[in-house]
């Protein structure tokens, strides 16, 4: 203000040319030009009245624009906020309408401009940009609820998940027994069903259940996270780290629930996850129809009217939990997945695999492509084999049974009979011995039955239960020596042994698909 006064006391005072006046005021030329053309316009002489000061001189050089002329329609901005958020409408369209209903209304950029001037008074939850059935954001409290164990007394702290929709606001909230990966999927799942349907894009933090790698920008998921997004047809866009304003409806509905759930449950004693959710029921019912402060409606009305025309339909069947794990062939051609085993095609030997397990079946993927399918197995050791996935060589020892290998003993002769069931009884699994009594039917082939039936008696006698021992006796021709008769017949003691009745039926394996 005061280079104005300058610039008009050093033109008609000391008469200096525009491009002078400029060097002097450290004005542009153009800027001199027209606060000189303005003062000639209105008339004004120098010296300047005493009654101007350096306002209004402004305000008479370079008067403000006016304001909103007295007959423009104040639009309805609830209505506007509540509108723009559906999919396909923009403030453009809306303004259309507007003008089409009131001719001498406000124009396009007068319109945006009040319309946020406008959003800035509503409170911070409610501002978001979000289209109907685009977002669902997901969080943790960070206070817990307490519960007692029953049985133990022990004081256990539970969870509580949150989940809000962008556009309405509408909240879910369930207690959990952790932040783990299958009460944070099983959120999910439930919030669906919750809501109804499912919106695009998922927005949790960089909780470790849902994201594998945090990154600003190309986040890793967990497998079981992405599969279930994927089952339900939605993206996942993790909000970035130490990054808060992307996911603020998050931050606002995990506040919220503090307030209106967290507060009230307080002073309440339970003893189960089940109670506690039992109680947040009708908290949230209440949560949700709670009216707006400064919106028309609340959270349901809204998404009534708003999100959840927009939600996608649930898929037929809800998601089922798996695991996933990566796990590399033994050379036995079996992967090992929570302490069992299960078996894959023998020609992947060496190879890494991802294993995915259900409640009921156990599934190998080799690049992405399925290579195996298990019924799952609870019992630590334990192995699933499919006969398909053995070399021929081992798909042969698999026709063997223990019934079958003694009653193959007997037909040679009773004393080869009882060596194959000493056999099998001295180890710890029967399976165990299927290859020493392959081994006495491939000597078989080889000496007459007489010489086998010696073999086996003088094996039997001496306690050399194993097809090692017999091969050692016929070699050196010890069968057709005569033993002391002092040495006694001598069975091993073990915890293990189950004597010949046992296998005079069909013994349970460890499981085999046939």
């Amino acid at each position: 203000m005061r280079k104005i006064k300058e610039v008009l006391r050093l033109h008609n005072e000391i008469q200096l040319s525009e491009r002078a006046i400029a060097r002097s005021v450290n004005l542009s030329r153009d800027t001199v030009s027209r606060i000189l053309s303005r003062a000639n316009e209105l008339n004004l002489q120098w010296p300047l009245p005493e009654d101007i000061d350096d306002v209004k001189l402004e305000s008479e050089l370079f008067p403000r624009p006016q304001g909103r002329p007295k007959n423009c329609t104040e639009p309805d901005w609830n209505y506007i906020h509540k509108e723009s958020r559906k999919k396909g409408v923009t403030l453009q369209l809306l303004w259309q309408e507007y003008k089409a209903e009131y001719a001498s209304g406000y124009q396009y950029s007068q319109f945006c401009e009040r319309y946020r001037q406008w959003k800035k008074t509503l409170q911070i939850s409610m501002r978001g940009e979000h289209r109907a059935g685009e977002k669902m954001f997901v969080d943790y409290a960070g206070p817990t609820i307490p519960y007692i164990d029953r049985e133990t007394g022990e004081i256990l702290q539970a969870q509580l998940f949150v989940a809000v929709l962008g556009a309405s606001n509408y909240t879910f909230a369930e207690a959990q027994p952790s932040q783990g990966l299958e009460s944070f999927v099983g959120g999910h799942v439930r919030a669906f069903t919750f809501f109804g349907g499912v919106p695009q894009l998922l927005v949790p933090d960089n909780l470790k259940a849902g994201v594998k790698e945090a990154d600003r920008y190309e986040p890793v998921l967990n497998p079981t996270y992405h599969e279930m997004a994927s089952h339900y047809g939605a993206a996942v866009m993790p909000a970035r780290p130490k990054k808060p304003k992307d996911k603020p409806h998050a931050e606002a509905g995990v506040l919220l629930v503090e307030r209106w759930i967290l507060a009230v449950l307080r002073n309440r004693k339970f003893f189960s996850l089940a109670e506690i959710n039992q109680a947040i029921r009708p908290l949230l019912t209440q949560l949700n129809e709670k009216p707006f402060q400064k919106l028309e409606g609340s959270r349901k009305s809204l998404f009534e009217n708003i999100d959840k025309p927009a939600l996608r339909p649930l898929p037929s069947t809800p998601y089922e939990f798996a695991i996933w794990r990566t796990a590399k062939v033994n050379i036995d051609y079996h992967v090992e997945a929570e302490k069992a085993y299960y078996s894959v095609p023998y020609q992947l030997v060496g190879q890494k695999l991802e294993v995915r397990l259900t409640q009921k079946v156990v599934e190998i993927f080799h690049k992405g492509k399925r290579v195996a399918s298990h019924h799952r197995l609870f019992i630590k050791g334990k192995h699933a084999t499919d006969p398909t996935h053995m070399p021929e060589a081992h798909r042969k020892h698999l026709e063997w049974t223990p019934k079958r290998l003694i009653d193959w003993g007997r037909s040679v002769g009773p004393n080869t009979g009882t060596l194959v069931e000493r056999i099998l009884e001295s180890r710890k699994h029967p399976e165990q011995g299927y290859r020493s009594c392959l081994g006495l039917l491939k000597l078989s082939k080889q000496y007459s039955k007489e010489r086998m039936e010696a073999a086996a008696l003088r094996a039997l006698t001496i306690g050399a239960f194993s097809s090692r021992s017999v091969k050692s006796i016929l070699q050196t021709h010890a069968d057709q020596t005569v033993l002391p008769l002092d040495l006694p017949e001598t069975v091993p003691v073990h915890e293990n042994i189950r004597g010949a009745d046992y296998y005079r039926g069909t013994p349970k394996h460890d499981e085999v698909i046939h």
